[in-house]
């Protein structure tokens, strides 16, 4: 066993975990939408008002903070009066960018924010900048945001919802550099101007307007944005904060990886770490200006993206892969460092919410299994709120043992994953002051990492309680090869 030693200054603090760190994301692609999330209101599997009961009753404990959707790519292709009104009666469209398959529009708005209302998560709009206007975009934000009075408010009222959806978060566009439009940095600067000029705080809601940031590390994009941003503009738009897409791309199906294409995938997560920090001392390097304010990323898509399998596709959906030991893993390590990065950060979204890519969720007919990513990110909850503090782990490098702290007043709370497949680790977390009062601990946990939760064997990887030893300033912790281990202590300063 490999015996290690951290330090977590409880006094050397990085920034709130906002809630929006761990955040989710459902586009109209594959199975996420309809089918799996969506089963319709004649569905013979269980469902509240057409949404899939089992998968809202596992949500909920995950407790979303946000949501973001249409899209993804299917946004700057979605005008979303077509998804409103009865369902009977809305237009059948070409799903232009997953499949070329038939869109019925039975989702829309008023759809989503019922599901955001079941699952207690904010919503997140992501507006077509692609395809759209500049007066499509404004008033979709006043048909959801103004109480009532005008034609488009009225609409509301009359489709069926009285109240406001008071919708806060909107995203002007998405991977404009891509498929959504082919744009230079320039180009998209200048229509997101255009845009957000006529987005305006309707019902007395202030809108976080989310630019398209980068592909990656996309340095270029960053400063070439903001450089004509910047320039001769008197009176500069509101921006909060800038997008970006950063996925973990593999090199084996999701249950074939070797050890050797393990460590490169979990790799990647350093590397995004190395990217927010990169884009943000580009961002902070352009002028101040009280009427734009502080601008912070956002991690609009992460997650592991392995290699598809044809069979299971045709089967599944489209970028369906099943999750594994491996996955958990790696969505431990992603919130592990978007606490580490707390202050630079909006909100981080998985991708997706169900049966596309890196999901919490999969299913298959009236069949709901929990993957190995939900449990990580059930476990991982308690940071939402706190404090992330500093943590000295001498040389041993994150990509080896990832950790994240928080703390409130009096409650203490690490995260500590060993990526390792064959190295056990004794851990003592010593505190550099104040001391552990009570503690208790989870633990994820397989030798094999290729190993998934399955719809016959949906248990097969679940936390469980693992012991803990806290003695003064130090608390001892067992850490199985493979493994995210999530410990709750009392906290005495």
């Amino acid at each position: 066993m490999s015996a290690l030693t951290i330090t977590i200054d409880p006094t050397s603090t990085l920034g709130t975990v906002r809630p929006e760190l761990h955040g989710h994301f459902l586009e109209h692609l594959g199975t996420a939408t309809y089918g799996g999330m969506w089963v319709g209101e004649n569905s013979s599997i269980a469902h509240t008002r057409g949404w899939r009961k089992q998968a809202v009753e596992y949500l909920k404990d995950l407790e979303i903070p946000v949501l973001r959707w249409p899209g993804g790519c299917y946004a700057d292709d979605y005008h979303w009066r077509e998804g409103i009104g009865p369902r009977a009666e809305r237009p059948s469209r070409v799903n232009l960018w997953w499949g070329m398959t038939p869109e019925d529009n039975s989702v829309g708005t008023h759809e989503f924010m019922d599901l955001c209302r079941l699952l207690g998560a904010e919503p997140y709009l992501a507006g077509n900048l692609g395809s759209g206007t500049p007066r499509e975009l404004r008033d979709w934000m006043e048909y959801c945001n103004y109480p009532s009075g005008t034609a488009l408010s009225d609409e509301r009222i009359a489709n069926g919802s009285p109240e406001p959806f008071r919708v806060r978060y909107w995203g002007v566009g998405n991977e404009s550099w891509g498929c959504g439009g082919h744009m230079t940095p320039e180009e998209y600067c200048d229509r997101y101007i255009q845009f957000v000029t006529f987005m305006r705080p309707f019902g007395g809601v202030e809108p976080v307007f989310i630019a398209v940031g980068p592909n990656s590390n996309d340095k270029e994009w960053t400063r070439r944005f903001f450089d004509y941003f910047w320039t001769g503009r008197q009176f500069p738009v509101r921006i909060h904060a800038f997008a970006m897409h950063f996925y973990s791309w593999g090199k084996s199906t999701s249950t074939e990886y070797t050890v050797e294409t393990m460590k490169e995938l979990l790799h990647s997560f350093t590397e995004m770490e190395t990217a927010i920090g990169e884009q943000m001392a580009i961002i902070d390097g352009f002028p101040k200006d009280e009427r734009v304010g502080r601008l912070l990323l956002a991690v609009d898509e992460w997650g592991t993206w392995d290699k598809s399998v044809k069979e299971t596709e045709e089967t599944y959906g489209q970028f369906w892969q099943l999750g594994t030991m491996r996955d958990g893993i790696a969505a431990a390590m992603a919130l592990n460092l978007f606490h580490r990065q707390a202050s630079h950060l909006l909100m981080c979204n998985l991708a997706q919410l169900v049966n596309v890519l890196q999901s919490p969720l999969l299913t298959h007919g009236p069949r709901c299994v929990r993957t190995p990513t939900y449990h990580a990110l059930r476990m991982c909850k308690g940071h939402r709120g706190k404090t992330a503090l500093s943590v000295d782990q001498g040389e041993l490098p994150s990509s080896e043992l990832s950790v994240s702290a928080s703390r409130s007043e009096n409650q203490i709370v690490l995260t500590l994953v060993n990526t390792s497949p064959e190295v056990r680790r004794e851990l003592r977390c010593r505190l550099s002051s104040g001391r552990f009062g009570a503690a208790s601990a989870e633990l994820l946990h397989h030798t094999d990492f290729n190993r998934a939760n399955t719809f016959d064997e949906p248990d097969a990887i679940v936390p469980r309680p693992l012991p803990v030893t806290p003695q003064k300033e130090v608390l001892t912790v067992d850490l199985p090869p493979l493994s995210v281990t999530v410990v709750s202590a009392d906290l005495h300063t």
